[in-house]
């Protein structure tokens, strides 16, 4: 098996044991995923920082014995440092950034053996839920080149799903994660608060809003990559509880009857578009088929307190980074900028009110899950949209934020309250775009999801799906 597309594919799990078995060297892994990102890159605009030569040396020069040793791999442009290769966050303020160190995380990657090919398309500071910064132009949803391939970890996912890698980097702030995970048709499970660390640089992000992890094709992955990367590092705040045993052997483990509730968005007084709603009610039906109760029902939300409090977090957040970073206004795009000026009219006081208000919704919503094993949700408010569609006027630079929330109703519930949450690609619509399902866990519980995901994967498989644009 040497050809380019014979290993598109394959999962990184099957990759690393062609790699273990001597059936392949991890260079003949990383030439045909450049190869592949060489060839479709031009069309889906997925990589931003080509790293080939920095990759063709790990791959020659005695990998760690982890366990994806030889992988092809990419990094999203947001927050994980690679010593000696630019960081933008997507933005002409940082192009020419260059770390001077790893961060812990991209160490445990390439401690798993992973070997690092690029960095991949992220809006201006993760703030939209689309991969289409001015910096670097829009990354294209594989699927449908118009429409977008969600956000913030768009170009990590567009690379998955067009089968230039196998596995890449996201991270999660309000969904960020599972959003182009549903836009892209792929698995993306958002840990718990606290399970990856975000070391040496944060110690946590917008008061825990923000987790890290990847977005994969096969669940399996997602699980194996997670056991090799959680667990606290020196000086970080906190950590997620203990898993009882590695998240690998949760893959096709008994659930036992679990008990869901779902909702498609209408008790919450949330408008969703018809094709989510089939989504959420046909993953309902299935998973009754598999033999849980499943019943509607939803936590008791105040969303308008939530959405308060949560802007407050990410524009003081977002106005942080441009006061940390110097920025002046002709420097960022008219979005980052408003939002920070907006972060910069609260004070203190404002803030620790927004905290206080968080984590008493968070017990709140945490108290459903004493009756219930999972939530079931749309992951999205709409499918994939039209690239542009959160392009702000002029006169309004805030209106693409804005809009971002009627596109993302669910996923940021699950940054507010620091559960785990994976969008599972179970739907695609008469379009031919695919349309995730949400499922929330109660914190510290990745392994029921990782059990339920694997005998969704088993019952509705995915994949073998590809998207139009594909190797």
């Amino acid at each position: 098996m040497s050809q380019p597309d014979e290993l598109a594919f394959l999962d990184a799990t099957a990759q690393a044991e062609l790699v273990r078995r001597k059936e392949m060297q991890p260079l003949e892994l990383v030439d045909a995923a450049i190869e592949r990102i060489e060839r479709l890159n031009p069309t889906i605009n997925a990589v931003v920082t080509p790293m080939f030569d920095q990759a063709r040396d790990a791959a020659l020069n005695n990998l760690p014995d982890g366990p994806f040793s030889g992988v092809p791999f990419l990094l999203k442009d947001l927050l994980a440092f690679y010593a000696g290769v630019r960081m933008t966050f997507g933005s002409k303020l940082l192009q020419h950034f260059i770390p001077d160190h790893d961060s812990e995380l991209v160490l445990r990657y390439k401690q798993a053996g992973l070997v690092i090919l690029g960095k991949t398309n992220t809006p201006e500071f993760g703030i939209l839920p689309t991969a289409e910064p001015v910096l670097f132009g829009p990354c294209r949803n594989p699927w449908n080149t118009e429409r977008t391939t969600g956000g913030s970890s768009g170009g990590s996912a567009a690379a998955v799903a067009a089968g230039m890698v196998s596995v890449a980097h996201g991270n999660d702030g309000g969904g960020s994660i599972r959003i182009p995970a549903s836009c892209c048709g792929l698995f993306g499970l958002k840990p718990t608060r606290g399970r990856n660390s975000l070391g040496p640089d944060f110690g946590d992000i917008m008061n825990g809003l923000v987790a890290e992890h990847v977005i994969t094709r096969s669940v399996r992955d997602s699980a194996a990559i997670l056991d090799a990367t959680e667990g606290p590092a020196l000086g970080d705040p906190y950590w997620s509880p203990p898993k009882e045993r590695p998240f690998l052997q949760e893959v096709g483990a008994d659930t036992g009857r679990l008990r869901i509730g779902f909702t498609n968005g209408k008790d919450l007084g949330i408008s969703v578009h018809e094709d989510c709603i089939s989504a959420v009610q046909d993953a309902a039906a299935l998973c009754s088929e598999l033999g849980h109760d499943v019943e509607e029902k939803s936590p008791s939300i105040n969303r308008d307190e939530m959405i308060e409090a949560f802007i407050v977090l990410w524009s003081a957040g977002n106005a942080s980074t441009i006061k940390a970073v110097g920025a002046q206004q002709d420097q960022v795009e008219p979005l980052t900028w408003a939002l920070a000026q907006m972060g910069l009219k609260y004070d203190a006081a404002d803030y620790i009110i927004a905290v206080q208000t968080i984590q008493r919704m968070a017990r709140g919503i945490s108290s459903f899950f004493d009756e219930y094993d999972i939530w079931l949700t749309p992951t999205l408010g709409e499918p994939p949209v039209p690239l542009g569609t959160f392009d702000s006027p002029p006169d309004d630079p805030l209106w693409g934020f804005a809009r971002s929330g009627e596109f993302v109703p669910f996923t940021p519930i699950c940054n507010a309250t620091g559960q785990p949450a994976m969008s599972v690609p179970l739907f695609w619509n008469d379009e031919s775009l695919p349309v995730g399902t949400h499922f929330v866990g109660r914190f510290g519980d990745e392994a029921t999801l990782f059990r339920l995901a694997s005998h969704l994967e088993a019952a509705r498989p995915w994949a073998g799906r590809r998207p139009p644009v594909s190797a």
